[in-house]
């Protein structure tokens, strides 16, 4: 499961279906230790070796993409809420205005960007359900960071497809692309957690 390139070769002309479902269970059913980025990158290297169409992938996984980010909406908004209360140290109400307010300004841009990122892609649509985002806005905005993620990721493979060393060495630089985008995040979460710890002494 967490081996993309073992993964596609066992599944031969059944890889479309697979890359479907662990991209849709990747958000759909908050599961983000699913390998999405690395899979679409194994799998768009792979393609012309199984007799799998690159733009047949594309479409699929910006479909389940956009399914799953669509079912996380729905049970964040139908059941988060309730974790919310008054007695929790980390789920309070002022949290959830903070979400709601947090949403309201940068709901959309963070609804792309959150699909570069493994951990976030899987629980950024969650949130929005459970803010109350605007339903329309949502869909607009996860269908163009599905398109977004989908489409530069697997082109990102086809580019990588053509460097026989990339060929060779793929699961070094699929765990390099996994990597970089958790630099920033380490990063911000480092320095806040820095600036916490000046202001409590």
């Amino acid at each position: 499961m967490f081996d993309p390139s073992a993964l596609l070769t066992s599944l031969g002309p059944w890889m479309i279906l697979g890359v479907a479902i662990i991209v849709f269970i990747e958000t759909g059913l908050l599961f983000p230790a699913l390998p999405g980025d690395s899979l679409l990158i194994a799998a768009s290297v792979a393609a012309p070796a199984i007799g799998v169409s690159r733009t047949l992938i594309i479409v699929v996984a910006i479909a389940a993409a956009i399914a799953g980010d669509q079912v996380s909406y729905a049970l964040g908004s139908r059941y988060g809420r309730r974790l919310f209360k008054e007695s929790r140290r980390i789920l309070t109400p002022e949290r959830l205005k903070s979400a709601e307010r947090f949403f309201a300004k940068y709901g959309g841009l963070s609804l792309v960007l959150a699909r570069f990122f493994p951990v976030l892609r899987t629980y950024t649509p969650c949130a929005a359900g459970v803010a109350r985002y605007q339903y329309v806005r949502f869909s607009l905005w996860n269908a163009a960071g599905a398109i977004a993620w989908v489409i530069g990721i697997t082109l990102l493979g086809a580019l990588l497809s053509t460097m026989p060393w990339i060929v060779a060495h793929l699961e070094l630089v699929i765990v390099a692309v996994l990597l970089v985008p958790a630099i920033p995040v380490a990063v911000t979460a480092l320095v806040r957690r820095r600036g916490n710890a000046q202001r409590t002494r």
